[in-house]
């Protein structure tokens, strides 16, 4: 088949639900999963091996793929990736995974601008085969579907007849590794759904995801094994065949697995039977909207899942509303300026979504002043100062607008996506983006005052900055001090690990002296701000931190229940020893008679380190915890964000918990303090709110 004439059936597929054909009423495709394409050359071979594997049979409609395409969602990756890819002879289909999307440099654009779509929804001989993006988007979580393709999915699953048999796909499994995973649950069910297919975990596995009483059936899983080779195992992927049943002959149709090698095709490790619409017993009640309306704007949400303060607990809801889209930025507060004529908002509260749009909400009451689109996602978080708003997009540009207004001020480009988060210090714009330069740039007039144009890696996070010094760290493992005035390099540190454990999403913190950050390899460290040196390294934190009031502590979140407080000052020198142990062996030669002597010989080396004074350890009982969120304070407490929507208040004092608060099912992004105990808080799954505690 001609790749002009592969595109076009795609493309028809894709955009107007055309069949593609099959023959006698089976249907037969390659499925992959967990490509990982890298820099590495055994992932491409890997692939090749398989997309020419799969050239050699006459006997494959299609091909599906199903995300971790890509190792780190890198632009080189991608375009390496379909090179490869586009050497099929059939059609291909394909999904993002959570390697594709949460180190991506481009902020998720170059995958949907490359392939031309983030989700599908194809039908090959009465079959429709449905598949969408898994997140977690460009933020360390468990996966989240991204809301615009729960929308998405909503309107599909709505439309199909009922009787239809659909196979969906995702690269997660549906259960608690993706937050909402009871959602997309609810909206397949709608369907006569055969089979949920995924990837992640790198093995032919059978699922199971079980049903709800009266509300859905259980449905069929089915993972299958990653396209790499290694450990003896060879690349492959597997072949699923769809045979339909008839009603002429009274057979039942059948769905099979097979592990498939270079030119070996296993016997059937799995079978599935296809299932009538009628053995449906859902109630028909609950085949409306699987998903809640926001009373607000009647757009879909996530349904069911967070349990909301009572009245007698000390959180309460000034106000809240759900976005359209996903965040994946924090919110900010600026008082009413630039005005004209009398009256007016006191206070304006702006945030921005993955939708590429700027909004600004009436503080006192949620309501809507203006909105402002750009050309691609946002995962900046806004910052304003003196009646102007910065924000960076995915579209390459750093924008601002006026605050008040919401029209554009001006805008400076970049060669590639903007995710980092500005700061506004004294009047410049201090941000980062994915194409190695960091700026400066004048707040009133948009002109770039610098620019910094050896930066290894893309930037994400938020600088620290005073009149020091500029610190901002990079995903390739190094973090930046810049002179404020021209940009010049104060010095660099680097911790020495791989790409996946740089101090990239961590926003540095200053006190005292030091620059603080937490890496992936869960270590918190202290670098002395003037020389770059490392001052001590302790264990514990991932990459969310923050500072107390009077900048005496630094708070660290770790991966499991607990958050620290370390002494920004304080430190002692710890010695250990460490034994290792040589052994020899000597061997008696003939004529004597053959002897062997094994001799184990130890060595202690006592080492000497500098770790820093804990003043508290607290546990918090939030459990396995990733996002990468600041920590804030206010009020004498400390403001703890967790990738499952949760807020931890502790006592600043001893770290014990003075409240929790259930906010979301997702990822809390940022939660800022905003006087008269209120708190200004945003989600990825779309809300925002100010809580009043």
């Amino acid at each position: 088949m001609s790749i002009r004439r592969k595109f076009f059936l795609l493309i028809a597929a894709l955009l107007f639900g055309l069949s593609i054909s099959a023959k006698d009423g089976v249907v037969r495709f390659a499925y992959l999963a967990d490509l990982h394409i890298s820099d590495a050359v055994p992932p491409s071979l890997d692939l090749e091996n398989s997309v020419n594997d799969i050239n050699s049979m006459s006997d494959i409609d299609f091909v599906i793929l199903a995300g971790d395409i890509t190792e780190f969602g890198s632009d080189v990756e991608i375009e390496r990736a379909k090179s490869i890819l586009d050497k099929l002879t059939v059609p291909y289909y394909i999904v993002a995974g959570n390697h594709d999307s949460k180190w991506s440099e481009s902020g998720c654009n170059t995958f949907a601008k490359v392939f031309g779509y983030e989700h599908f929804n194809f039908d090959v001989e009465g079959i429709q085969f449905i598949g969408c993006n898994s997140g977690p988007n460009m933020r360390m979580a468990p996966a989240l579907v991204p809301r615009e393709s729960i929308v998405w999915l909503d309107s599909i699953t709505k439309a199909l007849p009922k009787d239809k048999p659909v196979i969906f796909i995702n690269h997660y499994p549906l259960d608690d590794a993706m937050l909402n995973y009871k959602n997309v649950l609810d909206l397949i069910a709608r369907t006569n759904i055969q089979v949920a297919l995924c990837g992640h975990g790198h093995n032919n596995v059978v699922l199971n995801y079980p049903g709800i009483a009266g509300v859905r059936n259980a449905i069929p899983g089915v993972m299958g094994r990653s396209n790499l080779s290694g450990n003896k195992v060879a690349a492959g992927y597997n072949i699923i065949t769809v045979t339909q049943g008839s009603n002429v002959t009274n057979s039942v149709g059948v769905i099979t697995f097979q592990e498939r090698t270079k030119g070996v095709t296993k016997a059937p490790w799995h079978t599935l039977l296809l299932k009538n619409a009628s053995e449906k017993v859902v109630p028909k009640e609950a085949l409306k909207s699987a998903i809640v309306p926001s009373s607000a704007s009647g757009i879909p949400c996530c349904s069911g899942t967070a349990a909301y303060a009572k009245a007698d607990q000390p959180v309460k809801t000034v106000w809240e509303i759900q976005d359209n889209s996903d965040i994946g930025s924090g919110a900010v507060i600026g008082n009413r300026q630039r005005a004209i004529g009398k009256g007016g908002i006191a206070r304006i509260v702006y945030y921005a979504n993955t939708a590429g749009v700027v909004k600004a909400l009436e503080a006192a009451s949620g309501k809507l002043l203006w909105s402002f689109a750009t050309s691609g996602k946002i995962f900046s978080t806004p910052a304003v100062s003196d009646g102007l708003l910065v924000v960076g997009s995915s579209d390459s540009y750093i924008y601002c607008i006026d605050a008040l207004l919401g029209k554009l001020f001006w805008k400076v480009k970049a060669n590639k996506s903007v995710l980092a988060s500005p700061t506004i210090y004294k009047g410049i714009v201090y941000i980062g983006s994915s194409d190695g330069i960091f700026r400066a740039i004048e707040l009133e007039t948009g002109q770039v005052v610098w620019t910094y144009d050896k930066i290894k890696g893309f930037i994400e996070a938020k600088a620290f900055v005073d009149k020091e010094g500029v610190y901002i760290g990079d995903w390739a493992s190094t973090l930046y001090a810049f002179n404020p005035k021209n940009g010049s390099l104060l010095w660099s540190w680097t911790n020495n690990k791989g790409r996946g454990l740089s101090p990239a999403a961590v926003w540095p913190v200053k006190a005292n002296g030091r620059i603080f950050v937490a890496t992936p390899e869960r270590m918190t460290h202290a670098i002395d701000a003037s020389t770059g040196k490392e001052i001590w390294r302790a264990k514990g934190g991932r990459e969310a931190i923050g500072l107390s009031a009077d900048g005496s502590a630094v708070y660290v979140k770790t991966m499991q229940d607990t958050v620290i407080a370390f002494s920004t000052t304080e430190s002692t020198i710890v010695t250990s020893d460490v034994t290792t142990y040589t052994t020899t062996k000597s061997v008696t030669p003939p004529p004597a008679p053959v002897s062997q002597t094994i001799t184990t010989v130890p060595t202690t080396i006592s080492t000497t380190s500098v770790q820093p004074k804990s003043l508290w350890r607290s546990f918090t009982g939030y459990g396995y915890e990733i996002a990468p969120s600041a920590i804030t304070t206010a009020d004498g407490l400390v403001f703890i964000p967790t990738d499952k929507g949760n807020i931890f208040a502790l006592n600043a004092k001893d770290g014990t918990v003075a409240w929790q608060y259930n906010f979301s099912i997702a990822l809390i992004n940022y939660i800022l303090p905003i006087g008269n105990r209120q708190l200004l808080v945003t989600s990825m799954d779309g809300k925002v709110a100010i809580l009043q505690y």
